[in-house]
């Protein structure tokens, strides 16, 4: 036959399990409700995108020589200085995204999938879905060329200095 064990101990261990097990339940729950609070902080708080101005200066009106286009790496355009006026056209291909370049023959080229475009941008070869934008410009207050590219213009376009 057992013998009892006495009563102490065993509601000392009862105890100790229940504690354990009380402790590990509340841990668990308070870790959900900060893990909870701290995604809807997040999410009261969210990324913003910083993009670059779509208004820009890009240089003086002699900083463009007559008859030949100038690329403009970082603003991705090339500004031209004819003998009807300046004018901007993007150097993004409206397929996926490449920079065209100027080709000798007056008009653009795309490295990536083929597609040319013609002296005003119209698309001659796809797979470019729409022709190059063409950007307004303006003159600033110091005499610089200004680029706005949230103004479409037609490619009859030209900007007298």
């Amino acid at each position: 036959m057992k013998t009892p064990k006495p009563p102490e101990a065993g509601a000392s261990k009862e105890s100790t399990r229940r504690r354990f097990l009380l402790t590990t339940g509340t841990t668990t729950v308070v870790a959900g409700v900060v893990g909870f609070l701290g995604a809807t902080a997040r999410f009261l708080f969210p990324n913003v995108l910083y993009e670059p101005p779509s208004r820009f200066p890009v240089g003086g009106p002699d900083d463009f020589p007559t008859g030949s286009p100038t690329f403009l790496p970082n603003q991705r355009l090339f500004v031209f200085n004819s003998d009807a006026g300046f004018y901007s056209i993007s150097s993004i291909c409206t397929h996926l995204g490449c920079n065209v370049n100027h080709v000798a023959s007056g008009g653009f080229a795309c490295p990536c999938h083929g597609s040319q475009f013609d002296a005003n941008g119209q698309v001659i070869h796809g797979p470019a879905p729409r022709p190059l934008a063409w950007f307004g410009l303006s003159l600033s207050s110091r005499g610089e060329l200004v680029v706005d590219q949230r103004r479409i213009v037609e490619p009859d376009y030209r900007f007298k200095v």
